[in-house]
């Protein structure tokens, strides 16, 4: 006879509880009522005992061969002690898991319940006790600690800063040293004592990874490492710097990476080295180390032990072969939370039944502009178009400019599972070989895209100019058009600069490059910035899809002429939804940049001779632009490169919940985002704002709800951070298989940053970043002098200096499988000790199980 066992959970000894019906509290037989002196949790569990027994005779009535059993699963000792009293078959979680023999890899998958759990036989106390939520919040309160997120340093493991926000005060606590940083996450919300100002510190120049070796208690090491960044250093600095002093809100998430095994045979616990290096490692216990060496995977944290280097945790799931492409991309896309599952069954069911055309009730609040020669300009290969343009003369001889955006928000209504789910992705992400849409294809890549020589619904913004591009009229409509062409923008450029062509379409083309020009030239005026940031464009195998050259990508007229006039209508449309809607308009700003961001390029600048202003955007605009060395012409770009990452985020915000409207980079006091609706949720709610605004649409209650608004640019300013920051993971993945045929490359570059132990170079060839290391593993110490003041960094007597150029060596380092890199080393100026040749690059090049197999 077999023996069915069902499992009836003791839900309160859990850490989540779903919202149900619990049928026990409306069944006569298993209702119980709280006894006097019995608490709730115990009453609860008592019920759910009297259930298994309930259920238990109510199944030995069944007319069945099989024999069926309820069992209890809790992890409360005591109610598992009175079940067992009570004649019921009860179990422990791990106890249950362990006791199915045929599937030990459950095993693995087991929650480390207790911090204190599977102690380290040591049993060192590393780390001071956290406080109780209750401490934390009296001592935030009376101004004691301070709270806000804690941010690790990607590039220094034993050092992040805590961003401390609300009531105006927002300001960055730098946190030093392992015990400082107390067992906090990155991203975690945690509460800081600050430290005396006499223990305040500067943020570190040193690079310290924490990818290599098994050794994970030895913290004496980690305090050696930890005085090689502690130096002295003027007292102007000097920041803030505190402890972690408690965890108001963990942010742990399922983190992807692979597992490091450990050097001890036939061990079950091993070492896990996330993907994302702000992520400290993860212990955790495993049967499959074997199985899953050179895999990627998935591991939770379950606690942090006082008495452990690093956090316990468990396996989740394999996502397959390290190097693998679609493992690789998987994994970045988990990594930055990208949603990137197919589109639902409910989603799809939103979508037009086709055929598709435009109906009479299509045309009802829509002007006909079929007629008009409108044409899109777009990169090669590019399906999901957003926007188009025409321009025309006049009778009046003033000119006619309009910028035509698809209407997505006539196919995606509010409130339906296809408007949820838009709202929720946030945004398009561009990977190098894939596109992951925010709305389904349907809409992305047909219906809403305005291809040419077909009929479009679009949301036109429209201007009467006259020739020196000064605004006279500007209006806004729904419409319908028809492209006359698809171009790219060396297909434009080719029709503007040609002298035999002079057809409608390149007449339009010349008209609105014209006026860009004018419109870019007043906008420069204004103090709009003109920033750089190297962008590359990966030319793919037609048949393995590998990238086979690797350029930065060139920028033309054409990409300024649609520029130009993309800014122009987002503020005209800004400025037309806050006339209308001043306490719930959707805007984007840019903050100024506090002074401090700005002194590296200062210093930089300096060092070359040059002044740059910094008081306002203007001011920083003319140093740019008069910052020019006819021996050195790329040094202006370097300039621009650097000034861009001296800038903030530019963030989505509701008009009603801010006072600073302002864009910096832009220079204009009012801006918002109309122009892509097809990849951005933030353009539909705008068009839905506008078409309200002239009456081509009605209103609904979330629309007007500041407060819901707001949190409604909360997730896109995260999605679209993570976007980027996954659109980078991409580039850095394919510029690793790109260089993994290549070999050695040598190259010209030129130094970005320079570090206490490091300098950071950029290649323009490749538009690729990449740091030159002169402290390693294992090899001979060189004595090196920073100077942070002149920011340089002296190498056996070899000073560099920002900007310098250099010779580098350019290779895939595959001796750590988990964090493949682009490794750079120095060629020239040749330093005693530093300069590696060619066939050692080789070697440190293998990775390790090849290295072994070279040995033998």
């Amino acid at each position: 006879m077999s023996v069915n066992q069902y499992m009836l959970y003791s839900y309160t000894n859990f850490c989540y509880r779903p919202t149900f019906v619990d049928a026990r509290e409306k069944c006569r037989e298993t209702y119980i009522e709280q006894e006097q002196g019995e608490n709730s949790n115990d009453r609860n569990d008592r019920a759910i005992r009297v259930a298994v027994k309930w259920y238990n005779e109510h199944l030995k009535k069944l007319q069945s061969k099989e024999k069926v059993q309820v069992i209890l699963l809790t992890n409360d000792r005591t109610n598992k002690e009175r079940a067992l009293e009570e004649g019921i078959t009860a179990y422990t979680c791990e106890e249950y898991i362990k006791s199915l023999i045929a599937n030990p890899e459950l095993v693995d998958r087991l929650a480390s319940l207790n911090d204190d759990g599977n102690e380290i036989e040591s049993g060192r106390i590393i780390f001071l006790e956290h406080l109780p939520l209750s401490k934390l919040q009296q001592g935030i309160k009376s101004g004691l600690y301070l709270q806000g997120t804690f941010r690790a340093n990607r590039d220094n493991y034993l050092e992040a800063t805590v961003w401390v926000h609300g009531d105006g005060d927002e300001r960055e606590i730098i946190i030093q040293g392992l015990r400082n940083l107390n067992r906090a996450v990155h991203e975690d919300i945690v509460a800081v004592e600050l430290l005396p100002k006499d223990a305040w510190a500067a943020p570190s120049s040193v690079v310290l990874l924490d990818d290599e070796g098994q050794n994970e208690e030895d913290v004496e090491k980690e305090e050696e490492k930890e005085k090689s960044f502690k130096v002295s250093v003027s007292k102007n600095m000097l920041r803030p710097t505190g402890r972690v002093v408690g965890i108001i809100k963990r942010n742990w998430r399922p983190f992807c990476g692979m597992l490091s095994k450990s050097h001890i045979k036939e061990a079950r616990r091993h070492l896990f080295t996330p993907a994302e290096r702000r992520i400290p490692r993860i212990r955790i216990e495993t049967r499959q180390a074997t199985a899953l060496e050179g895999q990627r995977i998935i591991v939770a944290i379950d606690g942090w032990p006082r008495n452990s280097r690093y956090p316990n945790g468990h396996f989740v799931k394999n996502l397959g072969a390290a190097g693998d492409k679609e493992t690789e991309t998987e994994v970045l896309l988990l990594e930055h939370d990208v949603p990137h599952q197919p589109f639902s069954q409910a989603v799809l069911s939103f979508l037009p039944q086709m055929p598709w055309s435009i109906t009479d009730q299509d045309m009802k609040f829509r002007e006909d502009l079929r007629h008009l020669c409108v044409c899109s300009v777009d990169p090669p290969g590019c399906t999901d178009i957003d926007d188009a343009l025409h321009c025309r003369d006049l009778e009046n001889g003033n000119l006619e400019v309009g910028v035509h955006i698809a209407d997505v928000s006539h196919f995606i209504r509010p409130g339906n599972a296809l408007d949820q789910e838009s709202a929720k992705r946030g945004t398009t992400v561009y990977l190098c070989e894939k596109r992951i849409d925010m709305v389904p294809e349907l809409l992305s890549s047909n219906l809403c895209s305005l291809r040419s020589n077909v009929d479009r619904l679009a949301f036109s913004c429209i201007w009467e100019m006259n020739h020196n591009a000064e605004i006279l009229k500007t209006r806004f409509t729904k419409s319908v058009i028809n492209s006359k062409a698809s171009l790219t923008y060396a297909e434009a450029q080719m029709k503007i600069d040609s002298t035999s062509m002079n057809d409608d379409i390149t007449t339009s083309l010349r008209g609105l490059n014209k006026l860009a020009k004018i419109l870019k030239k007043h906008r420069i005026e204004k103090g709009a910035l003109t920033l750089s940031s190297p962008e590359v464009r990966f030319h793919m195998d037609s048949e393995t899809h590998d990238p086979i050259d690797l350029q930065t990508k060139e920028l033309r007229e054409t990409n300024s002429m649609v520029e130009e006039f993309m800014l122009l209508a987002n503020i005209s449309v800004a400025q037309k939804i806050y006339d209308e809607f001043s306490e719930h308009a959707l805007l984007r700003k840019h903050p100024a940049p506090p002074p401090s961001n700005y002194d590296i390029l200062v210093k930089a600048a300096k060092s070359k001779g040059l002044e740059i202003k910094t008081d306002s955007a203007k001011a920083l605009a003319d140093s740019l632009d008069s910052a020019e060395s006819p021996s050195f012409p790329y040094l202006n770009t370097l300039l621009r490169i650097l000034a861009t990452r001296c800038m903030m985020q530019a963030v989505y915000f509701c008009s009603g919940m801010d006072n600073d409207f302002h864009h910096y980079g832009l220079a204009s006091p009012i801006y918002t985002h109309f122009t892509s609706p097809i990849r951005r949720y933030a353009d539909i709610i705008v068009h839905r704002l506008l078409a309200v605004a002239i009456g081509a649409d009605s209103t609904y209650p979330d629309l007007t709800d500041k407060h819901k608004l707001s949190d409604l640019c909360k997730n896109l300013n995260y999605r679209h951070k993570m976007a980027q920051y996954a659109q980078r993971a991409s580039v850095a993945f394919h510029t690793q298989l790109f260089f993994k045929s290549k070999g050695v490359v040598n190259e010209e570059a030129y130094i970005l940053f320079v570090r206490k132990n490091a300098v950071v170079v950029l290649i323009p060839k490749y538009g690729l970043e990449g740091t030159v290391f002169f402290e390693e593993k294992d090899k001979p110490k060189l004595t090196l002098l920073y100077n942070d003041e002149i920011p340089s960094l002296t190498v056996e007597g070899t000073t560099f200096y920002i900007f310098d150029k250099v010779k580098v060596n350019i290779m895939l380092d595959a001796s750590n499988l988990q964090h493949q890199k682009i490794r750079m080393a120095l060629v020239e100026p040749k330093v005693s000790g530093s300069s590696v040749s060619t066939q050692a690059l080789k070697s440190n090049s293998e990775p390790e199980d090849k290295k072994k197999k070279l040995g033998e």
